[in-house]
């Protein structure tokens, strides 16, 4: 596994100075999935009991803050980014507690976020420094199919003016997941395909302007939701201009772990050709026992508490 970056103090990542922030970080973007961060509250709408002092997770308060912090110290380890992308967040007050009670707070991060129609309450949203990205537009777009039952996380769509005057589109995707095998699979490539659509129209509209969508896909850059979905069959640019700045990680690499291998399934496919990382600090790996290797330090497996980072890796990508 490469890594962009190796301490072994923790202390390390996150001793910077605000100037020292600005410079390293200024234009980097990131995602991340950052594995089920609910608060301790039953939400009677969700089906999120597992996440509650008594529920079978025994969420607690402690826990709870705990999480909150590690994902504030993961955001400080990759230089204060400009934006970040997360993915399974539960709601406003989490992001909250992330942007007021955490260091967050003195970097100036905002976060966009609406409530998607997922029955697990998990969703997308957009941290972003204030002074750094100016938000002019955001919306929903919903992706779940009622008359089939089926219901998913929403993509987030958020327009805004980087600093230097730049305009961008950035598009925060958490696609279904495995589980449901070839009803989510079809439902993977319809949303793929609504996708390319909304950025493409974009690009037409707004030639100048960067657009990127950022997410945990659930779908490697060789999977057809990907290479058909999305137009990648020929390879990283696709028949209307959009690169897929993951197509190039080495084999053997990737942002997630399932059982011995590797893969890519969270992205960025953008409307320029941009080198884009897989993030992945020696803090955020711990030894696989069972596979062999390194696997990410993740909060759960099953029921038994580990009291790490997350299951996945966040991916960046450097704006010039």
């Amino acid at each position: 596994m490469k890594r962009l970056l190796t301490a072994t103090v923790l202390g390390l990542f996150l001793y910077t100075t605000d100037v020292c922030a600005q410079d390293e970080g200024r234009w980097t973007m990131a995602f991340w999935n950052v594995e089920n961060y609910f608060d301790t509250q039953h939400d009677t709408l969700k089906e999120d009991m597992e996440f509650t002092p008594t529920g079978k997770n025994h969420w607690t308060a402690k826990r709870y803050a705990d999480k909150r912090n590690k994902i504030y110290k993961m955001v400080a380890a990759m230089q204060w980014p400009v934006v970040v992308g997360l993915a399974e967040v539960e709601n406003d007050r989490v992001l909250r507690d992330l942007c007021r009670f955490t260091p967050l707070r003195k970097q100036g991060y905002e976060f966009v976020h609406y409530e998607s129609p997922d029955r697990r309450g998990i969703d997308c949203a957009l941290l972003y420094r204030k002074e750094l990205f100016k938000v002019f537009e955001s919306r929903r777009i919903d992706v779940s199919d009622s008359s089939e039952g089926f219901y998913t996380r929403d993509i987030l769509m958020v327009g805004g003016v980087l600093g230097g005057g730049d305009s961008c589109y950035l598009f925060v995707n958490h696609w279904p997941s495995k589980r449901n095998g070839a009803v989510a699979e079809r439902h993977r490539m319809e949303i793929a395909r609504l996708l390319l659509g909304l950025m493409d129209s974009i690009r037409q509209t707004h030639p100048r302007a960067l657009v990127l969508a950022m997410g945990d896909f659930n779908s490697a850059p060789e999977e057809e939701a990907i290479s058909k979905g999305l137009g990648f069959e020929g390879g990283c640019q696709n028949a209307v201009g959009f690169y897929n700045l993951m197509c190039k990680i080495t084999a053997g690499e990737g942002s997630y772990k399932y059982k011995d291998a590797w893969s890519c399934i969270d992205q960025m496919i953008a409307n320029r050709e941009l080198t884009a990382e897989v993030f992945a600090p020696d803090f955020m790996l711990t030894d696989d026992t069972k596979y062999m290797g390194k696997r990410p330090f993740r909060t759960y497996t099953g029921m038994q508490y580990l009291g790490g980072y997350s299951d996945h890796l966040p991916i960046i990508v450097r704006i010039p």
